[in-house]
């Protein structure tokens, strides 16, 4: 009998409690601070802490799903449709699920920090990044689990 794959954004919202992460949550002035919370067979679970104007690169998730859960602020997410991006604001308890092709960028806007946790699957091994050019997506660097984070 096939045993069905867990939820990500289910197996995210276990994990909205920064008092029982293995990891202090922390804030950093220079740049997203980011922790593995857990690793499952088939997934990998991390917090991430967005100061104001923090935020990613466009890129994707070299292949795993996923998905991530505001747990504290606001953040918004810019995904690319019709050659631009399209912005959508995310406040503390709300999340989305994503498929192993999705391509987005993660900024905290707002004036006061954001904290999410992203559940992915398999485990992250590589990320793509992305500039978007004439309304067509190029690929700027792959970056290397181990070796980038």
């Amino acid at each position: 009998m096939h045993t069905p794959e867990p939820d990500l954004l289910a197996v995210a919202r276990r994990w909205t409690d920064p008092a029982a992460w293995p990891s202090p949550l922390r804030y950093d002035p220079d740049q997203r601070w980011y922790a593995r919370l857990a690793t499952g067979a088939d997934h990998e679970v991390w917090a991430l802490s967005w100061l104001p104007g923090q935020g990613t690169d466009l890129h994707d998730h070299g292949g795993s799903a996923g998905a991530f859960l505001v747990v504290a602020g606001v953040l918004t997410e810019e995904t690319v449709g019709a050659g631009r991006l399209r912005p959508q604001r995310l406040a503390a308890g709300v999340g989305r699920r994503f498929g192993p092709r999705h391509v987005h960028v993660v900024t905290n806007r707002d004036a006061v920090p954001a904290v999410s946790v992203h559940v992915y699957r398999p485990a992250l091994r590589r990320m793509t990044r992305y500039l978007l050019a004439d309304g067509r997506l190029r690929v700027a660097e792959v970056a290397e689990a181990g070796v980038a984070w």
